[in-house]
């Protein structure tokens, strides 16, 4: 395990070759959400914008010492007794996770629950782990979701599995989140290291402008927001681009191509 996150703490980052990687990293209460670890996240994500080396994000949790690994419980609900806290402040976290430059995976290592469930489909990929559940139990605590959570569960579930989910309140297991066609996949704990390595490497391996670009059109689609002026545009300014020229003589030299962004 990372020495620094031998101890509980907010969600700790760690920048290294091109990758970003977020742990939540309090295991013994279940990695859940506190009001604090909100804001940290906001302020990870923007230094993360800012940083245009970074090219991936990759957004897990530390469940050592757990009898059955928990990615994250969800929002702490005691924080909705704070001031200018509760669904309004959390729902800031995947909206901003949604939109971030570099491509974002969730590593779902442990079982998710709540409004942490929202946060895993803002993610633009995920890799889950066998034998986790997952669950959304507004409705049986009393609470009508926040409308960006509703909209994105429509999005990534569907309209029968997202009833489902919020209408009954009945948990998930791995093999009915798969057959959903969420994850690219779920693995083993054998094989976990060697997928996530292998699915970070075919990203950096992208384009980086093409990559991002291409990430904003298709979320804006997604959204029903597409603008065919904007979306040309993009298309032109990769057309153009010298990764493109360098990913045409790559092909033809039959290796791999360098790119720099541009």
């Amino acid at each position: 395990m990372n020495p620094a996150l031998a101890q509980p703490s907010p969600p700790a980052l760690h920048i290294a070759g091109g990758v970003a990687t977020i742990t939540l990293n309090r295991p013994a209460q279940r990695n859940r959400l506190e009001n604090g670890d909100l804001q940290t996240l906001l302020t990870q994500f923007d230094a993360i914008d800012r940083k245009p080396e970074v090219r991936v994000l990759v957004l897990t949790a530390n469940t050592a010492g757990q009898p059955k690994p928990v990615f994250c419980a969800g929002y702490d609900i005691g924080g909705f007794k704070e001031p200018g806290q509760g669904a309004t402040a959390f729902e800031k976290v995947p909206e901003a996770l949604a939109v971030l430059r570099p491509i974002t995976i969730c590593a779902l290592n442990g079982s998710v629950y709540g409004g942490a469930t929202d946060v895993v489909l803002a993610c633009d990929l995920r890799v889950g782990l066998q034998g986790i559940e997952w669950r959304m139990p507004a409705t049986a605590l009393g609470l009508h979701y926040y409308p960006s959570g509703l909209q994105r569960y429509i999005s990534r579930f569907g309209v029968a599995a997202a009833k489902r989910a919020f209408l009954t309140a009945r948990p998930f297991n791995w093999q009915q989140l798969e057959r959903l066609g969420l994850f690219e996949a779920f693995v083993s704990a054998d094989e976990w290291s060697d997928t996530l390595e292998a699915l970070t490497e075919d990203i950096l391996a992208l384009a980086p402008l093409a990559a991002q670009e291409t990430k904003k059109s298709l979320n804006e689609i997604a959204a029903g927001q597409m603008d065919w002026p904007t979306l040309r545009a993009r298309e032109a300014l990769t057309s153009t681009s010298a990764d493109f020229a360098e990913g045409r003589a790559a092909f033809a030299e039959r290796r791999k191509p360098v790119f720099v962004g541009r």
